[in-house]
C-alpha cells in the first residue's frame, strides 16, 4: 500500500446496476506519465469524461430530461487519486466508470440538494516508456481513482428557484434514495483525520509568493475557468512553499480534493492562500483561492472560490 492510500480520504465508490456503468479505453500522451513512470493526476479526470459524460451520459435520459427543465449538475467536488506504476505511454488506460444520483439532508434530516456523483477507475498494464520491462510487466495495475460530485440548480432561473430539493424527471425518483454525505466548502483545508506524523510547517494560512493571473488558457466552453486549472496551479504553488521551507521538490501530487464554490474568469486577479504540514515521505498543502480584497479568516476562507487539499509524495 502507497502513502497515497494508506492516508486517503477517497470516497468509497457506490454499488450501481450495470445500465449506469460503462468501460471505455484511452491512450496516454507524454505529459500523462512523469519521468518515474507514475500517472500524472490531472490526467485522470479526463479518463473519467471518456467513460461516464461521453459514453455513458450521452444514452441516459437524466441530462437531457433535466437540461429541457433547465437543472444544470454544477461540479461542487472533484476528488483524484493517484496509484501504481510504472506505465508506459504507448499502452492505454482501461476505464470502469458510472454514476449515482443521490440527495443530502439538512439538520432536521429533510433533503436539501439533489446530487449526481460520478465515478471512475482507470488501470493499465505494467510497462515503461524506455529501458528495460519492470518487475510484473503486463499485469494490469490500478493507476487512479476519480470521483465528482453535482449539484444539481437552476443557474438561469430567479434566484429563489435556483436551489434544487426534488426531481421532476420522468422515470427518476423525485428524491433519489442514496443519501450522500456533505462536506462543506473549506473543510479540506487541513490534512485528513487519517494522515499521521505531520509537522507542521505553517502555523496558519499564507499567500503565494505569485498572484494568480487567469487568462483564455485557463477558460473554457462553459465561459469560466476550468475546473482543473485550479490543482494544476495550485501543484506548482505547493512547490514553492515546500521549496521556501527548505523542503526538496522532486515530489508529485498523488491525491487532490477540490470543493468549487464560484467560478473564475478569465482576466481576473486571486490570491492563493496555501499552508503546508511535512510528512514522513512527502507533505500535504491545503490552501484557498480568493478575492484580492478578501482576507485569510475564516469567514473568508468559507467564501474562497475554490479550496484544494494536496498529497504530495517522492
Amino acid at each position: 500500500m502507497d502513502q497515497a492510500e494508506a492516508e486517503s480520504p477517497f470516497p468509497p465508490l457506490p454499488e450501481v446496476p450495470a445500465s449506469q456503468r460503462a468501460h471505455a479505453q484511452s491512450p496516454l500522451r507524454y505529459e500523462d506519465v512523469s519521468q518515474d513512470g507514475r500517472v500524472m493526476l490531472l490526467s485522470l479526470p479526463h479518463a473519467m469524461g471518456l467513460a461516464v459524460w461521453q459514453k455513458l451520459m450521452v444514452d441516459s435520459p437524466v441530462p437531457r430530461a433535466a437540461q429541457h427543465q433547465g437543472l444544470v449538475p454544477l461540479l461542487t467536488r472533484l476528488v483524484i487519486e493517484g496509484h501504481g506504476g510504472p506505465v508506459s505511454v504507448r499502452r492505454p488506460f482501461e476505464i470502469d466508470g458510472g454514476y449515482v444520483l443521490g440527495h443530502t439532508v439538512d439538520a432536521g434530516g429533510e433533503p436539501n440538494r439533489i446530487l449526481l456523483a460520478t465515478f471512475a477507475e482507470v488501470r493499465a498494464p505494467r510497462a515503461r516508456t524506455h529501458g528495460p520491462p519492470p518487475e510484473g510487466a503486463g499485469t494490469l495495475d490500478l493507476v487512479g481513482k476519480i470521483y465528482g460530485e453535482h449539484v444539481f440548480t437552476r443557474p438561469f432561473g430567479p434566484p429563489e428557484a435556483r436551489k434544487v430539493r426534488r426531481l421532476e424527471l420522468d422515470g427518476v425518483p423525485a428524491v433519489p434514495p442514496l443519501r450522500l454525505p456533505w462536506m462543506k466548502h473549506d473543510d479540506v483545508l487541513t490534512p485528513p483525520a487519517s494522515a499521521t506524523g505531520l509537522t507542521e510547517l505553517d502555523s496558519a494560512v499564507k499567500d503565494d509568493e505569485v498572484p494568480v493571473l487567469f487568462g483564455l488558457m485557463h477558460s473554457d466552453s462553459n465561459q469560466h475557468v476550468n475546473s482543473l486549472a485550479y490543482p494544476r496551479i495550485f501543484e506548482e504553488a505547493a512547490l514553492r512553499r515546500l521549496a521556501q521551507h527548505g523542503r526538496g521538490t522532486r515530489l508529485i501530487a498523488r491525491y487532490a480534493e477540490i470543493t468549487y464554490r464560484k467560478p473564475c474568469f478569465a482576466g481576473e486577479r486571486v490570491r492563493l492562500l496555501l499552508r503546508a504540514w511535512a510528512g514522513p515521505r512527502g507533505a500535504w498543502v491545503c490552501g484557498a483561492f480568493v478575492a484580492p480584497e478578501a482576507g485569510s479568516g475564516p469567514e473568508s476562507l468559507a467564501r474562497a472560490n475554490a479550496c484544494v487539499r494536496m498529497l504530495l509524495t517522492e
